[in-house]
């Protein structure tokens, strides 16, 4: 299974072909569009690894974004004691959360692909495990 480091948002993601991940939210994006990560730092598979100095040029990592959302509320609460002030706080990071597609090489190969998801019917379904 190959994979790819990328660099997004000001920190460093593994990516697989296929997984879902949340990122820093990118901006001017809309869901089910297409976005390239030409930043990637290093690719390769449990025989062989290429590293770039700092990135390696040509290649890139194809993603679906699937949507921007916020997380959950974190609060912050500063109290200084004895003197009756107190400050209640809350803050909701944004995100892109994204679909891993294909991860290419700097020669334009394809590394991995993820596999297609066919949209099968409830009765579809059935027909397959009564049929085993």
């Amino acid at each position: 299974m190959s994979y790819a480091v990328i660099q997004t948002g000001g920190k460093q993601y593994k990516v697989k072909s296929g997984e879902i991940l949340k990122i820093e939210k990118l901006p001017n994006s809309k869901p089910d569009t297409k976005i390239e990560f030409k930043e990637v730092i290093a690719y390769g598979d449990e025989k062989a690894i290429e590293i770039g100095a700092p990135t390696i040029q040509g290649a890139k990592v194809e993603a679906n974004l699937i949507k921007n959302s916020k997380n959950r509320t974190i609060l912050i609460f500063k109290k200084r004691r004895r003197q009756n002030s107190r400050r209640k706080n809350g803050h909701r990071q944004e995100y892109s959360m994204i679909k891993i597609n294909k991860i290419f090489s700097k020669d334009g190969k394809i590394l991995s692909e993820a596999e297609k998801v066919s949209k099968t019917s409830n009765k579809e379904v059935a027909e397959k495990k009564t049929s085993k």
